[in-house]
């Protein structure tokens, strides 16, 4: 089996700015991490890797500077990695991304399965996993809890959805995001580090890709960030109920009918 892992790097802060001209946020002097969610797309291929053989391929779009998650991936257990890396990619939305990256996948060749993190911390649009599935046409599962069983080329996953989960099998190839709850992701080996600070990561352009060069970049996305602004600040301030549970339960309940939260039956 042939997997795709897509990965981002992402800041390591919950401080960064945006800038008011380009509506982007501002890496520049920022340190930066695999993108959590992405560490458990990663075991989940090592660990479909490990069960039924095949190869674990990390691929990032990004600056240069982004080949250092692409080997945090490959000293976890990924066996190699691609780095898209160009000015022509800059200011690419979740679109025209997932345009890149599918063009990736087709030039890779042979993929059965893409494997990405439900959302990216910094965007948190959970758009780019279903782009590439739509871009590919392949059939695609969002929010995979657990993978059941993979057999006769297909695969069985349980997906996470408002009232629990669903169960749904998939012919491959085709496109999962995954959750953090689907599994615990392993720690880098002191050999893994070592293969990855080894490991040749390419970089490829536009056109190693076949890249259309009017579907990437800022002109080309459709999505425009207008205006930002930080949240407004929660009001009211934490109450501190003490004494035996029984007290606190009744001055609990006072409290929130007093505020109008609960009716007298106890109802929201």
């Amino acid at each position: 089996m042939k997997i795709v892992v897509c990965v981002k790097q992402v800041p390591a802060t919950d401080n960064a700015t945006i800038d008011p001209e380009t509506k982007r946020i501002v890496r520049e002097g920022l340190k930066s991490i695999l993108n959590p969610f992405d560490l458990y797309a990663v075991e989940e291929a090592i660990r479909l890797r490990e069960s039924f053989g095949g190869e674990v391929i990390a691929l990032s779009m990004g600056p240069e500077k982004a080949a250092f998650s692409l080997r945090e991936a490959i000293a976890i257990g990924a066996d190699r990695a691609v780095l898209l890396s160009d000015r022509a990619f800059g200011g690419s939305d979740t679109w025209a991304t997932s345009y890149a990256l599918f063009r990736a996948i087709e030039t890779i060749g042979g993929v059965d399965l893409v494997i990405c993190g439900k959302q990216a911390v910094d965007g948190d649009t959970a758009q780019v996993g279903p782009g590439i599935a739509a871009h590919l046409d392949w059939r695609q599962a969002t929010y995979v809890i657990e993978i059941r069983e993979y057999r006769d080329g297909r695969i069985t996953v349980a997906r996470m959805n408002e009232n629990g989960s669903d169960l749904c099998e998939l012919r491959l190839p085709a496109v999962l995001t995954v959750v953090k709850g689907i599994n615990v992701p392993r720690v880098p080996t002191l050999k893994g580090v070592l293969a990855a600070n080894e490991s040749d990561v390419p970089v490829w352009k536009p056109g190693d890709i076949g890249a259309d060069l009017d579907k990437i970049g800022l002109a080309p996305s459709p999505t425009r960030v207008v205006r930002t602004q930080p949240p407004p600040p929660r009001g009211g301030a934490t109450q501190h109920i003490a004494g035996m549970p029984a007290d606190c339960a009744g001055q609990l309940i006072a409290s929130l009918r007093q505020r109008g939260l609960i009716t007298k039956g106890g109802q929201e």
